[in-house]
């Protein structure tokens, strides 16, 4: 149970120990589906022989997972799960604690982004939007849950 604000912690981790996201996991209906979304529309690379961690090596191997790394480092472990379904069919009615996977553009690559969503025929969520913290766009992956690539404002 967490504590409510006004109650006194005995001990907590202290600020800075933290260091960064180690990786972020999700579960995925169809793994091929997953694997060319992420490796190949999305261009993230896919971990392969000596680059998947030790402990993962057989699940890899046995094709229930696929890892992939972010250009700033983070792991993106894919988990095989072929009998999972949404709550609901309409990935907007979806309820889930994680909202979206937000990834960053250089904003000269921000349109050509999009076109090749679009040429791909995913599904858009929402946008192209121009907000004053940059401009974004939000689809969802082959299992409905929802990225976003967005890029900061275009100033020269």
């Amino acid at each position: 149970m967490l504590l409510s604000c006004t109650q006194s912690l005995n001990s907590v981790i202290a600020p800075g120990s933290l260091r960064k996201v180690h990786h972020i996991a999700l579960n995925v209906k169809d793994m091929q589906a997953s694997r060319y979304f992420y490796g190949t529309i999305l261009g993230l690379h896919e971990l392969t022989g000596d680059e998947v961690p030790a402990t993962l090596v057989e699940l890899v191997a046995s094709g229930k997972v696929a890892n992939f790394i972010t250009p700033d480092g983070t792991i993106l472990d894919l988990f095989g799960e072929p009998e999972l379904s949404p709550p609901d069919p309409n990935p907007e009615k979806t309820f889930t604690r994680a909202y979206h996977l937000a990834f960053d553009i250089d904003p000269q690559l921000f349109d050509r982004a999009v076109t090749v969503i679009r040429e791909n025929k995913i599904a858009i969520a929402h946008g192209p939007v121009t907000r004053p913290t940059g401009r974004g766009v939000y689809f969802y992956d082959p299992d409905g849950f929802m990225i976003e690539i967005r890029c900061d404002p275009d100033v020269h």
